[in-house]
Protein backbone atom coordinates (compact mmCIF):
# COMPACT_ATOMS: atom_id res chain seq x y z
CA UNK A 1 0.00 0.00 0.00
CA UNK A 2 1.29 3.51 -1.16
CA UNK A 3 2.42 5.92 1.76
CA UNK A 4 0.26 8.60 1.68
CA UNK A 5 0.67 10.38 4.83
CA UNK A 6 2.47 13.42 3.22
CA UNK A 7 1.49 16.63 4.99
CA UNK A 8 1.47 18.60 2.16
CA UNK A 9 -1.77 18.84 -0.03
CA UNK A 10 -1.52 16.79 -2.74
CA UNK A 11 -3.28 17.69 -6.39
CA UNK A 12 -6.23 15.37 -8.26
CA UNK A 13 -3.10 14.52 -10.31
CA UNK A 14 -1.29 13.21 -7.89
CA UNK A 15 -3.55 11.98 -5.85
CA UNK A 16 -4.96 9.91 -9.47
CA UNK A 17 -0.92 8.72 -9.80
CA UNK A 18 -0.76 7.21 -6.35
CA UNK A 19 -3.81 5.38 -6.95
CA UNK A 20 -2.78 4.17 -10.34
CA UNK A 21 0.27 2.66 -8.96
CA UNK A 22 -1.66 0.87 -5.73
CA UNK A 23 -1.34 -2.75 -7.20
CA UNK A 24 -3.98 -4.03 -5.56
CA UNK A 25 -6.48 -1.33 -6.65
CA UNK A 26 -8.84 -2.06 -9.73
CA UNK A 27 -12.19 -1.03 -10.69
CA UNK A 28 -14.74 0.25 -13.00
CA UNK A 29 -15.67 4.31 -13.93
CA UNK A 30 -19.23 4.77 -14.81
CA UNK A 31 -19.99 8.35 -15.47
CA UNK A 32 -23.31 10.02 -17.26
CA UNK A 33 -23.39 13.70 -18.21
CA UNK A 34 -20.80 16.15 -17.82
CA UNK A 35 -18.18 13.85 -19.82
CA UNK A 36 -15.79 10.87 -18.39
CA UNK A 37 -13.66 13.86 -16.24
CA UNK A 38 -13.08 11.58 -13.14
CA UNK A 39 -11.73 9.05 -15.22
CA UNK A 40 -9.42 11.37 -17.48
CA UNK A 41 -7.94 12.65 -14.18
CA UNK A 42 -6.51 8.77 -13.81
CA UNK A 43 -5.38 8.60 -17.76
CA UNK A 44 -3.53 12.29 -17.18
CA UNK A 45 -1.93 11.14 -14.62
CA UNK A 46 0.05 8.28 -15.75
CA UNK A 47 -0.59 4.17 -15.27
CA UNK A 48 -3.92 4.05 -15.54
CA UNK A 49 -4.01 0.57 -16.72
CA UNK A 50 -3.23 -0.60 -13.66
CA UNK A 51 -6.25 0.89 -11.83
CA UNK A 52 -8.97 1.19 -14.62
CA UNK A 53 -10.79 -1.89 -15.70
CA UNK A 54 -13.48 -0.17 -17.76
CA UNK A 55 -14.30 3.33 -18.29
CA UNK A 56 -18.18 3.73 -19.49
CA UNK A 57 -20.23 6.71 -20.57
CA UNK A 58 -23.42 5.82 -21.28
CA UNK A 59 -24.89 9.25 -22.45
CA UNK A 60 -27.81 8.43 -24.72
CA UNK A 61 -30.89 7.57 -22.44
CA UNK A 62 -32.06 4.31 -24.85
CA UNK A 63 -28.69 2.87 -24.14
CA UNK A 64 -28.37 3.88 -20.27
CA UNK A 65 -31.83 2.42 -20.25
CA UNK A 66 -30.69 -0.73 -21.91
CA UNK A 67 -27.89 -0.87 -19.16
CA UNK A 68 -29.01 0.09 -16.25
CA UNK A 69 -32.56 -0.14 -16.02
CA UNK A 70 -35.18 2.90 -15.73
CA UNK A 71 -35.14 5.37 -12.81
CA UNK A 72 -37.66 8.10 -12.70
CA UNK A 73 -34.83 10.55 -13.18
CA UNK A 74 -31.65 10.38 -14.77
CA UNK A 75 -29.66 12.68 -12.52
CA UNK A 76 -30.82 11.14 -9.26
CA UNK A 77 -30.10 9.00 -6.04
CA UNK A 78 -31.84 6.14 -8.19
CA UNK A 79 -29.89 6.17 -10.93
CA UNK A 80 -26.34 6.31 -9.43
CA UNK A 81 -27.12 3.58 -7.24
CA UNK A 82 -28.28 1.33 -10.37
CA UNK A 83 -24.87 1.66 -11.67
CA UNK A 84 -23.01 1.18 -9.16
CA UNK A 85 -25.41 -2.08 -8.43
CA UNK A 86 -25.04 -3.00 -12.22
CA UNK A 87 -20.98 -2.24 -12.81
CA UNK A 88 -19.72 -3.68 -9.51
CA UNK A 89 -22.02 -7.17 -10.22
CA UNK A 90 -20.43 -7.03 -13.62
CA UNK A 91 -16.45 -6.52 -12.07
CA UNK A 92 -16.73 -8.84 -9.33
CA UNK A 93 -18.13 -11.59 -12.03
CA UNK A 94 -15.93 -11.25 -14.93
CA UNK A 95 -12.99 -10.76 -12.81
CA UNK A 96 -13.29 -12.61 -9.12
CA UNK A 97 -11.69 -15.67 -10.79
CA UNK A 98 -8.71 -14.35 -11.68
CA UNK A 99 -7.48 -11.91 -9.97
CA UNK A 100 -9.91 -11.72 -7.08
CA UNK A 101 -7.36 -13.20 -4.10
CA UNK A 102 -4.99 -10.01 -5.00
CA UNK A 103 -7.07 -7.21 -5.86
CA UNK A 104 -9.34 -4.35 -4.34
CA UNK A 105 -12.29 -4.18 -6.70
CA UNK A 106 -13.95 -0.38 -6.59
CA UNK A 107 -16.66 1.26 -8.63
CA UNK A 108 -16.55 4.93 -8.89
CA UNK A 109 -19.89 6.15 -10.44
CA UNK A 110 -21.67 9.66 -11.24
CA UNK A 111 -24.59 11.39 -12.98
CA UNK A 112 -24.43 14.70 -13.64
CA UNK A 113 -26.10 17.66 -15.06
CA UNK A 114 -23.90 20.78 -15.45
CA UNK A 115 -25.62 24.15 -16.67
CA UNK A 116 -27.85 24.31 -20.00
CA UNK A 117 -26.89 26.80 -22.96
CA UNK A 118 -29.43 28.91 -21.43
CA UNK A 119 -28.16 28.50 -17.87
CA UNK A 120 -31.67 27.95 -17.12
CA UNK A 121 -31.16 24.59 -14.89
CA UNK A 122 -29.39 23.03 -11.86
CA UNK A 123 -25.71 22.23 -12.11
CA UNK A 124 -25.62 19.24 -9.85
CA UNK A 125 -24.18 16.27 -9.29
CA UNK A 126 -24.69 11.96 -7.40
CA UNK A 127 -21.35 10.50 -6.58
CA UNK A 128 -20.31 7.28 -5.33
CA UNK A 129 -17.84 4.79 -4.69
CA UNK A 130 -18.29 0.92 -3.74
CA UNK A 131 -15.44 -0.53 -2.86
CA UNK A 132 -13.30 -3.70 -1.22
CA UNK A 133 -11.16 -2.82 1.56
CA UNK A 134 -9.52 -6.19 1.66
CA UNK A 135 -9.51 -8.48 -1.26
CA UNK A 136 -12.92 -10.62 -1.32
CA UNK A 137 -14.09 -8.39 1.27
CA UNK A 138 -17.35 -7.08 1.44
CA UNK A 139 -17.77 -3.61 -0.28
CA UNK A 140 -18.34 -0.51 1.45
CA UNK A 141 -19.86 2.51 -0.20
CA UNK A 142 -19.70 6.00 0.19
CA UNK A 143 -22.56 8.46 -2.10
CA UNK A 144 -22.79 12.06 -2.57
CA UNK A 145 -24.94 14.94 -3.50
CA UNK A 146 -22.79 18.06 -5.01
CA UNK A 147 -24.25 21.24 -6.39
CA UNK A 148 -21.50 22.71 -8.80
CA UNK A 149 -21.15 27.02 -8.92
CA UNK A 150 -18.67 27.80 -11.44
CA UNK A 151 -20.54 29.31 -14.14
CA UNK A 152 -18.61 28.27 -16.90
CA UNK A 153 -19.53 24.63 -18.10
CA UNK A 154 -16.14 23.87 -18.53
CA UNK A 155 -15.16 24.79 -15.24
CA UNK A 156 -17.75 23.04 -13.38
CA UNK A 157 -16.91 20.10 -15.51
CA UNK A 158 -13.28 20.52 -14.23
CA UNK A 159 -14.20 21.02 -10.37
CA UNK A 160 -16.38 17.35 -10.71
CA UNK A 161 -13.41 15.83 -11.75
CA UNK A 162 -11.16 17.13 -9.08
CA UNK A 163 -14.15 16.41 -6.38
CA UNK A 164 -14.38 12.71 -7.80
CA UNK A 165 -10.58 12.26 -7.55
CA UNK A 166 -10.85 13.28 -4.09
CA UNK A 167 -13.65 11.11 -3.17
CA UNK A 168 -11.76 7.90 -4.70
CA UNK A 169 -8.73 9.18 -2.86
CA UNK A 170 -10.68 9.34 0.99
CA UNK A 171 -12.39 6.40 -0.03
CA UNK A 172 -9.26 4.03 -0.15
CA UNK A 173 -6.90 6.26 2.18
CA UNK A 174 -8.90 7.82 4.60
CA UNK A 175 -11.78 6.06 5.35
CA UNK A 176 -10.36 5.38 9.24
CA UNK A 177 -10.87 9.13 9.66
CA UNK A 178 -14.27 10.02 8.11
CA UNK A 179 -14.08 13.41 9.17
CA UNK A 180 -10.76 13.81 7.44
CA UNK A 181 -11.99 12.15 4.35
CA UNK A 182 -15.31 14.86 4.58
CA UNK A 183 -12.67 17.92 4.93
CA UNK A 184 -10.97 16.54 1.87
CA UNK A 185 -13.58 16.47 -0.72
CA UNK A 186 -12.62 20.60 -0.97
CA UNK A 187 -9.18 20.04 -1.34
CA UNK A 188 -7.89 21.99 -4.75
CA UNK A 189 -11.49 23.42 -4.82
CA UNK A 190 -12.12 25.36 -2.02
CA UNK A 191 -16.33 25.94 -0.98
CA UNK A 192 -17.16 28.30 -3.37
CA UNK A 193 -17.01 26.13 -6.64
CA UNK A 194 -18.71 22.59 -4.59
CA UNK A 195 -20.98 22.64 -2.19
CA UNK A 196 -22.04 18.89 -1.03
CA UNK A 197 -25.33 19.06 0.62
CA UNK A 198 -25.51 15.05 1.79
CA UNK A 199 -23.11 12.39 2.13
CA UNK A 200 -23.67 8.78 3.59
CA UNK A 201 -21.30 6.35 4.42
CA UNK A 202 -22.45 2.28 4.54
CA UNK A 203 -20.86 -1.17 4.71
CA UNK A 204 -18.01 -2.76 6.64
CA UNK A 205 -15.63 -0.19 6.94
CA UNK A 206 -18.35 2.77 8.20
CA UNK A 207 -20.56 0.41 10.66
CA UNK A 208 -19.61 2.32 13.92
CA UNK A 209 -19.82 6.11 11.67
CA UNK A 210 -23.45 7.79 12.47
CA UNK A 211 -24.10 9.63 9.32
CA UNK A 212 -25.73 12.86 10.69
CA UNK A 213 -22.60 13.57 12.62
CA UNK A 214 -21.04 13.41 9.49
CA UNK A 215 -23.23 15.27 7.34
CA UNK A 216 -23.20 17.87 10.82
CA UNK A 217 -19.39 17.86 9.75
CA UNK A 218 -20.46 19.04 6.48
CA UNK A 219 -21.84 21.96 7.81
CA UNK A 220 -19.06 22.57 10.46
CA UNK A 221 -16.28 22.79 7.79
CA UNK A 222 -18.40 24.85 5.57
CA UNK A 223 -18.93 22.48 2.32
CA UNK A 224 -22.85 23.27 2.52
CA UNK A 225 -25.13 25.38 4.81
CA UNK A 226 -28.16 22.88 5.99
CA UNK A 227 -28.04 19.38 5.86
CA UNK A 228 -31.91 17.68 6.65
CA UNK A 229 -33.13 14.20 8.11
CA UNK A 230 -35.67 12.82 8.11
CA UNK A 231 -38.27 11.17 10.69
CA UNK A 232 -36.26 7.78 10.91
CA UNK A 233 -33.14 9.66 11.22
CA UNK A 234 -32.09 8.94 7.98
CA UNK A 235 -29.99 11.65 6.22
CA UNK A 236 -31.95 13.23 3.30
CA UNK A 237 -30.86 15.47 0.22
CA UNK A 238 -33.18 18.63 0.37
CA UNK A 239 -33.46 19.12 -3.03
CA UNK A 240 -35.62 15.90 -3.05
CA UNK A 241 -37.68 16.50 -0.27
CA UNK A 242 -38.16 20.08 -0.91
CA UNK A 243 -38.56 20.49 -4.71
CA UNK A 244 -41.51 22.33 -6.05
CA UNK A 245 -43.55 21.86 -2.22
CA UNK A 246 -44.79 24.71 -0.27
CA UNK A 247 -42.93 24.65 3.36
CA UNK A 248 -43.62 25.81 6.74
CA UNK A 249 -40.59 25.85 8.90
CA UNK A 250 -39.87 26.52 12.45
CA UNK A 251 -36.64 27.48 14.33
CA UNK A 252 -35.75 27.00 17.86
CA UNK A 253 -33.34 24.86 20.43
CA UNK A 254 -35.79 21.97 21.22
CA UNK A 255 -33.57 21.26 23.86
CA UNK A 256 -36.24 19.96 24.67
CA UNK A 257 -38.88 20.29 22.38
CA UNK A 258 -42.12 21.23 24.70
CA UNK A 259 -45.66 21.47 24.06
CA UNK A 260 -45.04 25.15 23.16
CA UNK A 261 -43.11 23.75 20.16
CA UNK A 262 -45.43 21.31 18.74
CA UNK A 263 -48.46 23.74 19.56
CA UNK A 264 -46.90 26.46 17.86
CA UNK A 265 -46.21 24.66 14.53
CA UNK A 266 -49.32 22.43 14.84
CA UNK A 267 -51.32 26.08 14.78
CA UNK A 268 -49.25 27.24 12.38
CA UNK A 269 -49.42 24.39 9.77
CA UNK A 270 -53.97 24.16 9.88
CA UNK A 271 -53.55 28.00 9.28
CA UNK A 272 -51.03 27.64 6.19
CA UNK A 273 -52.91 24.58 4.68
CA UNK A 274 -55.59 27.26 4.14
CA UNK A 275 -53.76 29.96 2.32
CA UNK A 276 -55.14 30.50 -1.19
CA UNK A 277 -51.63 29.63 -2.88
CA UNK A 278 -50.87 26.50 -1.00
CA UNK A 279 -54.13 25.09 -1.10
CA UNK A 280 -53.80 21.73 -3.11
CA UNK A 281 -50.11 21.95 -2.91
CA UNK A 282 -48.02 18.96 -0.93
CA UNK A 283 -46.58 20.52 2.09
CA UNK A 284 -43.27 19.97 3.87
CA UNK A 285 -42.84 20.97 7.78
CA UNK A 286 -39.68 20.93 8.73
CA UNK A 287 -37.81 22.29 12.35
CA UNK A 288 -34.95 23.71 12.01
CA UNK A 289 -31.93 24.06 14.45
CA UNK A 290 -29.32 26.49 13.32
CA UNK A 291 -25.50 26.27 14.09
CA UNK A 292 -25.55 28.87 16.33
CA UNK A 293 -27.74 27.41 18.59
CA UNK A 294 -25.96 23.82 18.74
CA UNK A 295 -22.64 25.89 19.58
CA UNK A 296 -24.28 28.50 21.94
CA UNK A 297 -21.78 26.42 24.82
CA UNK A 298 -18.98 26.42 22.53
CA UNK A 299 -17.99 23.12 21.47
CA UNK A 300 -20.30 20.84 19.55
CA UNK A 301 -21.92 18.31 21.83
CA UNK A 302 -22.24 15.14 19.85
CA UNK A 303 -24.65 13.64 22.03
CA UNK A 304 -26.70 16.81 22.55
CA UNK A 305 -27.06 17.15 18.92
CA UNK A 306 -28.49 13.81 18.67
CA UNK A 307 -30.59 13.57 21.44
CA UNK A 308 -32.88 16.77 19.87
CA UNK A 309 -32.59 14.88 16.32
CA UNK A 310 -33.98 12.06 17.43
CA UNK A 311 -36.64 13.55 19.74
CA UNK A 312 -38.00 15.38 17.01
CA UNK A 313 -37.80 12.35 14.73
CA UNK A 314 -39.72 10.72 17.37
CA UNK A 315 -42.42 12.70 16.73
CA UNK A 316 -42.20 12.36 13.13
CA UNK A 317 -40.53 15.79 12.68
CA UNK A 318 -37.86 16.36 9.39
CA UNK A 319 -35.25 18.13 10.97
CA UNK A 320 -33.00 20.86 9.25
CA UNK A 321 -29.68 22.04 9.87
CA UNK A 322 -28.57 24.97 8.89
CA UNK A 323 -25.93 27.87 9.03
CA UNK A 324 -28.69 30.65 8.24
CA UNK A 325 -28.60 32.79 10.94
CA UNK A 326 -31.19 35.43 9.44
CA UNK A 327 -34.15 34.43 8.73
CA UNK A 328 -34.18 36.46 4.96
CA UNK A 329 -30.98 33.63 4.10
CA UNK A 330 -33.50 30.49 5.31
CA UNK A 331 -35.88 31.48 2.96
CA UNK A 332 -33.61 32.83 -0.19
CA UNK A 333 -32.29 28.70 0.58
CA UNK A 334 -35.81 27.66 0.24
CA UNK A 335 -36.30 29.57 -3.40
CA UNK A 336 -33.35 27.20 -4.47
CA UNK A 337 -35.99 24.21 -5.02
CA UNK A 338 -39.11 26.10 -5.18
CA UNK A 339 -41.80 28.73 -6.14
CA UNK A 340 -44.28 27.89 -3.44
CA UNK A 341 -45.57 29.96 -0.65
CA UNK A 342 -42.81 29.52 2.31
CA UNK A 343 -44.19 29.71 6.01
CA UNK A 344 -42.45 30.64 9.05
CA UNK A 345 -43.69 30.12 12.47
CA UNK A 346 -41.89 31.83 15.14
CA UNK A 347 -42.69 33.12 18.71
CA UNK A 348 -42.49 36.85 19.96
CA UNK A 349 -38.80 36.68 21.04
CA UNK A 350 -37.97 36.01 17.22
CA UNK A 351 -40.21 38.57 16.10
CA UNK A 352 -38.66 41.19 17.83
CA UNK A 353 -35.05 39.84 17.05
CA UNK A 354 -36.17 39.99 13.44
CA UNK A 355 -37.18 43.93 14.09
CA UNK A 356 -33.69 44.21 15.63
CA UNK A 357 -31.29 46.40 13.37
CA UNK A 358 -28.11 44.90 14.82
CA UNK A 359 -28.45 42.25 12.45
CA UNK A 360 -28.31 44.03 9.24
CA UNK A 361 -25.66 46.18 9.68
CA UNK A 362 -23.74 44.04 6.81
CA UNK A 363 -26.33 44.96 4.43
CA UNK A 364 -26.26 48.50 2.44
CA UNK A 365 -29.86 48.70 2.76
CA UNK A 366 -29.70 47.77 5.81
CA UNK A 367 -33.18 46.32 7.92
CA UNK A 368 -35.37 47.30 4.54
CA UNK A 369 -33.10 45.33 2.47
CA UNK A 370 -33.23 42.47 4.47
CA UNK A 371 -37.06 42.55 4.74
CA UNK A 372 -37.10 42.56 0.72
CA UNK A 373 -35.21 39.59 0.49
CA UNK A 374 -37.08 37.91 3.36
CA UNK A 375 -40.72 38.83 2.47
CA UNK A 376 -40.87 38.72 -1.40
CA UNK A 377 -42.35 35.93 -2.97
CA UNK A 378 -45.22 34.57 -1.16
CA UNK A 379 -43.32 34.47 2.49
CA UNK A 380 -45.43 34.71 5.24
CA UNK A 381 -44.35 35.20 9.53
CA UNK A 382 -47.32 33.19 11.94
CA UNK A 383 -46.45 34.31 15.03
CA UNK A 384 -47.24 32.57 18.38
CA UNK A 385 -48.60 34.51 21.33
CA UNK A 386 -46.58 34.83 24.42
CA UNK A 387 -48.13 35.98 27.78
CA UNK A 388 -47.45 39.19 29.41
CA UNK A 389 -45.10 37.31 32.42
CA UNK A 390 -42.88 35.52 29.90
CA UNK A 391 -42.85 38.99 27.96
CA UNK A 392 -41.72 41.00 30.63
CA UNK A 393 -39.16 38.17 31.46
CA UNK A 394 -38.18 38.24 27.77
CA UNK A 395 -37.49 42.01 27.91
CA UNK A 396 -35.42 41.93 31.19
CA UNK A 397 -33.60 39.01 29.82
CA UNK A 398 -32.60 40.43 26.57
CA UNK A 399 -31.80 43.79 27.82
CA UNK A 400 -34.32 45.74 25.79
CA UNK A 401 -35.46 49.56 26.42
CA UNK A 402 -37.62 51.79 24.20
CA UNK A 403 -40.64 51.01 22.23
CA UNK A 404 -40.05 47.16 23.31
CA UNK A 405 -40.58 48.06 27.02
CA UNK A 406 -42.27 46.02 29.54
CA UNK A 407 -46.02 45.27 28.96
CA UNK A 408 -47.96 48.33 30.14
CA UNK A 409 -50.99 45.77 30.74
CA UNK A 410 -50.63 42.90 33.00
CA UNK A 411 -52.55 39.02 32.53
CA UNK A 412 -52.53 40.24 28.48
CA UNK A 413 -51.96 38.11 25.57
CA UNK A 414 -48.59 40.13 24.06
CA UNK A 415 -49.46 39.51 20.12
CA UNK A 416 -48.43 40.11 16.41
CA UNK A 417 -51.21 42.24 16.56
CA UNK A 418 -50.35 44.07 19.80
CA UNK A 419 -46.54 44.09 20.46
CA UNK A 420 -44.30 47.04 20.46
CA UNK A 421 -41.60 47.60 18.33
CA UNK A 422 -39.26 50.43 18.08
CA UNK A 423 -41.06 53.57 17.06
CA UNK A 424 -38.96 54.62 13.95
CA UNK A 425 -40.01 50.80 12.75
CA UNK A 426 -44.08 51.23 14.12
CA UNK A 427 -44.99 52.38 10.76
CA UNK A 428 -43.02 49.66 8.46
CA UNK A 429 -44.22 46.90 10.86
CA UNK A 430 -47.32 48.20 10.19
CA UNK A 431 -47.56 47.74 6.71
CA UNK A 432 -46.24 44.17 6.82
CA UNK A 433 -49.28 43.58 9.53
CA UNK A 434 -52.06 45.14 7.51
CA UNK A 435 -50.71 43.35 4.33
CA UNK A 436 -50.47 39.93 6.13
CA UNK A 437 -46.96 39.10 5.53
CA UNK A 438 -46.91 38.95 9.56
CA UNK A 439 -50.04 36.94 10.92
CA UNK A 440 -51.04 35.95 13.92
CA UNK A 441 -51.67 32.61 15.16
CA UNK A 442 -55.19 31.16 16.43
CA UNK A 443 -56.16 28.17 17.88
CA UNK A 444 -53.46 27.98 20.27
CA UNK A 445 -53.41 26.35 24.09
CA UNK A 446 -53.98 29.15 26.21
CA UNK A 447 -52.63 27.10 29.38
CA UNK A 448 -48.78 26.06 28.00
CA UNK A 449 -47.57 29.70 27.33
CA UNK A 450 -45.48 30.19 29.76
CA UNK A 451 -43.45 27.07 29.12
CA UNK A 452 -40.02 27.75 27.37
CA UNK A 453 -37.32 24.93 26.64
CA UNK A 454 -34.42 26.61 28.41
CA UNK A 455 -36.42 26.09 31.90
CA UNK A 456 -37.36 22.55 31.16
CA UNK A 457 -33.72 21.92 30.53
CA UNK A 458 -33.14 23.11 33.87
CA UNK A 459 -35.98 21.33 35.51
CA UNK A 460 -34.75 17.86 33.79
CA UNK A 461 -30.56 18.46 35.86
CA UNK A 462 -32.33 20.16 39.03
CA UNK A 463 -34.41 16.89 38.88
CA UNK A 464 -37.25 18.96 39.74
CA UNK A 465 -40.25 16.33 37.84
CA UNK A 466 -42.83 19.23 36.97
CA UNK A 467 -40.57 19.39 33.75
CA UNK A 468 -42.59 16.46 32.20
CA UNK A 469 -45.52 18.43 32.53
CA UNK A 470 -43.59 20.75 29.81
CA UNK A 471 -43.09 18.37 26.84
CA UNK A 472 -45.38 15.65 25.50
CA UNK A 473 -45.87 12.19 26.72
CA UNK A 474 -43.71 10.83 24.31
CA UNK A 475 -40.63 12.83 24.62
CA UNK A 476 -40.45 12.66 28.48
CA UNK A 477 -40.78 8.72 28.16
CA UNK A 478 -38.11 9.08 25.98
CA UNK A 479 -35.52 11.69 27.49
CA UNK A 480 -36.24 9.38 31.13
CA UNK A 481 -35.54 5.66 29.19
CA UNK A 482 -32.73 7.07 26.88
CA UNK A 483 -31.24 9.49 29.90
CA UNK A 484 -31.29 12.73 28.02
CA UNK A 485 -29.80 16.07 28.98
CA UNK A 486 -28.59 15.00 31.95
CA UNK A 487 -31.21 13.09 33.23
CA UNK A 488 -30.98 10.63 35.80
CA UNK A 489 -33.76 8.31 37.45
CA UNK A 490 -34.37 9.65 41.20
CA UNK A 491 -37.21 8.78 43.78
CA UNK A 492 -40.28 11.65 43.22
CA UNK A 493 -39.05 12.55 46.68
CA UNK A 494 -36.34 14.30 45.87
CA UNK A 495 -37.79 16.41 43.54
CA UNK A 496 -37.69 20.26 44.03
CA UNK A 497 -39.48 21.99 46.84
CA UNK A 498 -41.68 25.20 46.63
CA UNK A 499 -41.86 25.68 42.40
CA UNK A 500 -45.75 25.55 41.78
CA UNK A 501 -45.89 27.37 38.00
CA UNK A 502 -44.43 25.66 35.18
CA UNK A 503 -41.85 27.53 32.83
CA UNK A 504 -42.32 30.53 34.61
Amino acid sequence: MTDVNAKELLTATQKARLINFDAPIYGTFAEIGAGQEVAREFFHAGGASGTIAKSISAYDMVFSDAIYGKSPRYVSRERLNLMLDHEYGLLVERLSGTRGVRTNFFVFADTVATSNHQGTNEAHGWLGIRFQATPLGEPSEIVLHVRMWDKDTVLQQQALGIVGVNLIYGALYLRGDPRQLIESLRDNLGTDRIEVDMLRFSGHCFESVDNRLMSLHLVECKLTNAVMFGPQGEVLQPSEVLHKKAILVERGSFRPVTHVNVDMIACATAQFVQESPVKGKEVVVLMEITMNNLLSEGALDARDFLSRVDLLADIGFTVLISNYSEYYRLTSYFRRYTKEMIGVAIGINNLLEIFNEKYYENLEGGILESFGRLFRNAVKLYVYPMSSEAYDRYIVESNRTGASAKSATPNILITAKNVRVADHLASLYAHLLENRFIDSIVGFDPNILGIFSRDALKKIRDHDLLWENMVPQTIAAAIKSRGLFGHTSISSTATAIGVSEIGV
